[in-house]
């Protein structure tokens, strides 16, 4: 792309001077002059023709001077403009004034054309390197731009109506996400399969940013599919383990706790494919982890068999599920917040609804970390049986 040179001068011989002199470039394609005879005609040309790389500008002019040129041009901010000032020889005063102004260079009359054309290409090369930068960041205002929409859609896709069905009071939920990166891979999810049982998931998928976000979005979306129609725990994550392993890209797998809660008796029946063990939090204080069921991840391995359990819930008993973002959150010391720091803070938390139990194990996280960047999604899920 040809350098476009604005020269500004009352000398008409110049125009002459520099058009023969420049012939080869011009007529490669790589040098574009275009010519005023004085500082406004220039603005007027600038505003015409916004494009111009470089000025170069006689000092000492009628109606508008060089100085007063380049005052207007600061006020344009734009940093890929150059303006090379022409004065007369000897002439430091003006020249001093010129360059705190933000000149690029300057060159004295006679013109050494020479000089003046090691001067442009020095100039070229800065403007072309700030236009690559210029261009870059616009690209990455797009990226964050896409980021934050993403990071909106995936914020739409969690359940976010606390309490989730207000009009069932025999339990109580409330769940949370904070992504590490503007979107993450960890999801929540809870839905009522019939009139009996609620489904309730927690997952985890290995990775961060938009690869785990999109694998994300697939995983919750068979998980629900499968879970409203699969009446056991343990068949649901087989079938959706089939699924996923089609859909896997990069090696990509997910951790997934899937209960489902009876209402009516407390009964949980779940399964664990991978994923950190719930806590069982009894009204009377004592805590427990879940136990596991053996199970493996899910996109991994096709054809992977599936396994579950029961466990049952009294009136007051708190189930808390969680990512590894809980445990594994680093402070500045690089020492981990642990399961074992997360049962102590629950056995404090008895008899607290869900919300109360999030905010609090997640208030006990950030002060475990103050200072400390985010290295991981957060999430977590409680559900408190009422009988």
């Amino acid at each position: 792309m040809a350098i476009k040179i604005l020269s500004v001068d009352d000398e008409l011989d110049l125009e002459i001077l520099l058009t023969q002199y420049f012939r080869r470039k011009i007529k490669k394609g790589e040098y574009e002059f275009y010519f005023a005879h004085n500082g406004l005609e220039a603005l007027q040309m600038m505003l015409a023709m916004p494009d111009f790389d470089v000025i170069l500008s006689d000092i000492n002019m009628p109606e508008m001077d060089g100085l007063t040129l380049l005052t207007k041009i600061n006020e344009m901010r734009n940093p890929a403009l150059k303006c090379i000032m022409v004065s007369a020889y000897g002439d430091m005063e003006n020249i001093r004034s010129a360059m705190n102004q933000g000149a690029f260079d300057f060159t004295t009359k006679p013109i050494n054309l020479e000089d003046l054309e090691r001067t442009i290409e020095k100039a070229a090369e800065q403007i072309a390197f700030i236009k690559q930068a210029q261009k870059e960041h616009t690209q990455l205002e797009s990226i964050q731009n896409d980021l934050h929409v993403a990071q909106e859609i995936q914020q739409t896709i969690l359940p976010k109506t606390f309490p989730p069905f207000p009009e069932l009071k025999s339990f109580d939920l409330y769940a949370y996400m904070s992504a590490a990166k503007y979107v993450g891979g960890d999801f929540y999810d809870f839905f009522r399969i019939d009139q009996d049982r609620l489904g309730f998931v927690i997952a985890d998928v290995s990775g961060k940013g938009v690869p785990a976000a999109i694998f994300m979005a697939i995983s919750r979306t068979v998980i629900r599919a499968i879970a409203l129609t699969e009446n056991s725990a343990s068949m649901c994550m087989q079938r959706s383990n089939n699924i996923l392993c089609q859909e896997s890209v990069n090696d990509m797998f997910v951790t997934v706790f899937y209960g489902i809660l009876n209402i009516h008796t407390g009964v949980v029946t779940y399964c664990n494919a991978g994923h950190n063990p719930p806590i069982l939090m009894k009204k009377d204080g004592s805590v427990s982890k879940v136990p596991a069921t053996g199970d493996m991840i899910l996109g991994a391995i096709s054809d992977a068999s599936y396994h579950e359990k029961e466990l049952k819930l009294s009136p007051g008993d708190n189930l808390f599920l969680y990512t590894d973002g809980v445990t594994e959150a680093m402070n500045m010391k690089h020492e981990l917040y642990s399961e074992q720091r997360l049962l102590e803070n629950c056995r404090t938390l008895a008899g607290k609804n869900p919300k109360e139990v999030v905010e609090k194990i997640t208030e006990t996280v950030g002060e475990f970390v103050v200072g400390a960047v985010q290295s991981d999604d957060i999430t977590l899920l409680s559900i408190n049986y009422k009988g």
